[in-house]
């Protein structure tokens, strides 16, 4: 059954002021290669933890790959199990998601070696979960509820874990490049569409102690995009109707990031940005993280470290070439040694949580 607003908000004043990022280690280029067995990296992953923690972060999103599952079910708990340990001693909160359709390398899932990334290409080797072609082939769903289910039942009082994030980005069809991007499948977000429907009510079927959520995405991000169509997409409708919590994601410049918050505030439900920080498009730390405290919003800017991802540089769409746009990370805020790209963020970080400025 879907929590109450009253539920919902009782659980959420609990909590403390959420600042939190969205996380795969510097090592990993894809979710695949960091919950494998191969390369699972659990010094590096608590390394990065216990820097995010001494910056004053206290929750991250992170994505579960579904072939790992599928193949290695037994180890893949055993992994998520030392993550949250890890996670839990350097006070962060974890928010887990399931399902995930930003395939931008424009292959399906697979096990072992991954690809290098290709150079100075934004996520290049982002791979989908359960992949596009099992997301548009019902014969496939009886599996991926078995999936939904074990995963939830198996985790479900584990309180190291605070919010179920069903699906990521649902019907996100985009395929980067160094031409730059190219949508693909078309036909995706009808199937998207349904079967994250469908992962509403598996969930809900093993009632879980953590609230359940999938973002609201369609945000157009660059200064030509004069329409805002959050809540006209079906998909974005469908998924903030049905979730315990609310949460969006918003690249975007402040203004349009209030539009944003204009919306999805009537829903009347704690709100979580679960994906924001792109310095290129003017979504930046001075000017969204006092917003999300003046607003009480829980907010999960994209990356940690500069790494595998390569999220540090800008998304195809956006590349320009003049030097200064190209010295400025895109996302992340932490070099593989730890240091700041920049100290006066940091900063910020410390302020909002001290109610200072």
């Amino acid at each position: 059954m879907k929590w109450s607003k009253e539920r919902a908000w009782e659980w959420y004043n609990n909590l403390p002021f959420i600042i939190g990022f969205n996380y795969l280690p510097r090592t990993a280029v894809n979710w695949t290669e960091m919950w494998q067995k191969e390369s699972f990296d659990l010094p590096v992953i608590e390394q990065e933890l216990a820097w995010a923690s001494s910056f004053g972060y206290n929750a991250l999103r992170t994505n579960l790959p579904y072939i790992v599952w599928e193949h290695d079910r037994k180890g893949l708990f055993a992994r998520i199990s030392q993550f949250l340990e890890a996670a839990s001693r350097n006070n962060i909160y974890v928010m887990i998601c399931l399902f995930d359709d930003c395939g931008f390398s424009g292959d399906e899932p697979y096990l072992g070696k991954q690809k290098n990334p290709v150079p100075v290409l934004h996520n290049s080797q982002a791979a989908a979960s359960p992949g596009r072609a099992k997301v548009m082939d019902k014969n496939s769903w009886p599996e991926l509820e078995v999936y939904v289910k074990d995963v939830i039942l198996h985790f479900k009082n584990d309180n190291r874990i605070f919010v179920w994030d069903l699906y990521n980005e649902p019907g996100n069809t985009m395929v980067f490049t160094p031409q730059g991007d190219r949508p693909c499948s078309p036909e995706l977000e009808k199937y998207s569409k349904e079967l994250m429907e469908n992962c509403f009510t598996w969930a809900r079927s093993v009632n879980p102690m953590q609230p359940l959520t999938v973002g609201g995405w369609h945000v157009p991000v660059l200064e030509k995009a004069e329409y805002l169509d959050i809540l006209i997409h079906p998909i974005d409708v469908s998924a903030l109707k049905l979730s315990d919590v609310i949460s969006f994601h918003s690249y975007c410049q402040i203004d349009r990031m209030q539009q944003v918050f204009d919306i999805v505030k009537k829903f009347e439900r704690p709100l979580f940005c679960t994906e924001w920080l792109a310095r290129h498009v003017e979504s930046r730390f001075a000017t969204h993280l006092p917003f999300f405290k003046k607003h009480n919003t829980a907010s999960f800017q994209w990356g940690l470290v500069k790494g595998r991802t390569q999220t540090n540089f800008p998304w195809p769409i956006v590349v320009r070439e003049d030097h200064d746009y190209a010295r400025m990370w895109f996302h992340d805020v932490l070099d593989e040694k730890g240091k700041p790209f920049s100290n006066e963020e940091m900063q910020i970080i410390k302020q909002v949580k001290s109610n200072i400025g």
